[in-house]
């Protein structure tokens, strides 16, 4: 990384210049207005940042006005203009975006501000430029004493934003509800996403992004779950300890459900795929593998899968399931997870669902007595299963009926 103090519009003296070779942060000048204002009535930008309704070019002046002009208060806002060459063929670096830190509550802390230009978007420049700018404030500081950390928030949703966070090391901390304005209307909060970066932290992933990579094989489909699929589930009447509310999917809860699961796979806490019929991909139920505590990131994770009524009665589950285990206990290096143990808890009465982890090579390791609240007072048992890699036994014949476990991932 170099630093530089470049006589641009008067501001030698106090906006560092940076650069990785690839991307560069600057003072932002006169020239930048016709791309801001590009950016700021992109949809993106319209959708989860605040900057005005119906942006302007004379906004786009104003905001290169008070961005200069911020350098000369000891306490200011501290913005940057990225430039990266966006045309190829030319080679000629242009604007690329922007990037601003803001004093937080003590000295030593501040929060970060990004935005991209479309044409920049996807080539990692945004994480370039965060990882610039946190390296100079670590060392540094903006405001004469350097940073020890830098946090992070963005409306829910906001996968890009996101993205950028993680990619350079933040740690994620949760969501905050209604939190942030919303961007449309300024007398609603939205919730928010938080994560900070302290100094000592490296800038590169604190954990993997896993995704539901396509899987086929044996006449089933495993892919990620799309919007749509909401059209395919169907109602069930399972006994309620079979399987929690939480987990169950229905109409009603799959928006929510499936960002959540979104936000699991973007903290390696589990992978979650849509089981569809490989002719028609229509989606037939789920598989997960997933971790209770924390990233997926050691040797153990735990299986679960659920099936929709019209799908039971035909092996789906075996086979779904055999296909996830198979990228689960596949090495890292060739794309699976990377697991050597996998555990599931299933009800003692669901012997569908047992049959289908014996099928599978699991065998029980112990059975917890009157965990289950039943009908009538009564209590049922659990059992826990493992497999090992390979499996520690072969499995017995193929199983069916209508698996559901007591939990299918996280909540």
């Amino acid at each position: 990384m170099e630093t530089d103090h470049r006589d641009h519009l008067g501001l030698a003296a106090l906006v560092p210049l940076l650069t990785d070779g690839v991307v560069t942060l600057r003072a932002h000048h006169a020239e930048d207005v016709d791309a801001i204002l590009e950016q700021c009535l992109d949809a993106d930008a319209q959708r989860w940042t605040t900057v005005p309704r119906g942006y302007t070019r004379e906004d786009a002046e104003g905001f290169t006005d008070r961005a200069r002009a911020a350098w000369g208060d000891p306490r200011g806002n501290r913005l940057w203009a990225i430039e990266a060459v966006l045309d190829e063929d030319s080679g000629t670096p242009s604007y690329a975006g922007a990037v601003d830190l803001r004093p937080g509550e003590a000295r030593t802390t501040a929060s970060i501000g990004y935005a991209l230009h479309p044409r920049a978007r996807g080539a990692g420049v945004m994480a370039r430029a965060v990882r610039l700018l946190a390296a100079h404030v670590f060392e540094t500081g903006p405001w004469g004493t350097p940073v020890s950390r830098i946090h992070w928030r963005a409306i829910v949703g906001n996968w890009g934003s996101r993205r950028v966070a993680w990619a350079t090391g933040f740690t994620f901390h949760g969501v905050v509800p209604e939190s942030h304005v919303d961007p449309d209307d300024p007398e609603r909060a939205l919730d928010s996403w938080h994560a900070s970066l302290g100094r000592d932290d490296a800038l590169t992933p604190v954990a993997p992004w896993l995704e539901a990579v396509v899987i086929e094989g044996d006449g089933l489909r495993l892919r990620p779950w799309r919007a749509e699929d909401i059209d395919a589930i169907e109602e069930r009447h399972d006994p309620e300890h079979w399987m929690p509310g939480r987990s169950t999917l229905g109409r009603d809860m799959f928006p929510a459900w499936l960002a959540r699961r979104h936000e699991l796979m973007a903290e390696a806490s589990g992978v979650d795929w849509c089981v569809a019929d490989t002719a028609t991909d229509r989606a037939l139920g789920g598989v997960t593998v997933f971790s209770r505590s924390g990233p997926l990131t050691g040797d153990v994770g735990e299986l679960g899968y659920q099936l929709f009524p019209s799908a039971r009665g035909r092996h789906v589950a075996r086979r779904a399931a055999a296909l996830a285990i198979s990228h689960a206990l596949a090495p890292r290096d060739r794309g699976g997870l990377g697991l050597r143990r996998l555990v599931s808890e299933t009800a003692a009465d669901n012997v569908a669902s047992n049959r289908v982890l014996m099928a599978n090579g699991f065998v029980s390791f112990g059975r917890e007595h009157d965990v289950d609240p039943l009908p009538g007072a009564a209590w049922g048992d659990a059992l826990y299963w493992e497999r090992l890699t390979p499996p520690n036994r072969p499995g017995p014949g193929s199983g069916g009926g209508h698996p559901g476990l007591r939990s299918t991932g996280p909540g």
